[in-house]
């Protein structure tokens, strides 16, 4: 199993988005799940990735979150949250997101 955080350097959200998928692993008690920060530089580093943003959570190579579109540029992500529209999940989604997904 791999989880990976897809992100770009222009991104503000990458540093809190680790920390928050770090929670959500606490919460479910998969602390020695380890998370890999994939740094997006190009457009070509794209291909072949799960990217429809940045933060994009992707486990195995999939989106946690399907319902984002595939990305062909370094852009930011907005989600959807109880609170409105965000640059990042909350910790409750993303631990519901990732037991969703099988972890």
């Amino acid at each position: 199993m791999r989880l990976e955080l897809l992100h770009i350097d222009e991104c503000p959200n990458s540093d809190q988005a680790r920390e928050r998928l770090e929670e959500a692993l606490a919460a479910l008690g998969r602390n020695e799940v380890t998370v890999h920060m994939r740094l997006l530089k190009t457009p070509s580093d794209i291909k072949d990735t799960a990217f429809a943003g940045s933060p994009t959570f992707a486990l195995d190579g999939a989106d946690i979150f399907p319902a984002g579109a595939p990305a062909s540029d370094l852009a930011c992500r907005v989600y959807q949250t109880p609170q409105g529209l965000a640059g990042l999940p909350t910790v409750d989604q993303l631990t519901e997101a990732l037991k969703n997904n099988g972890l």
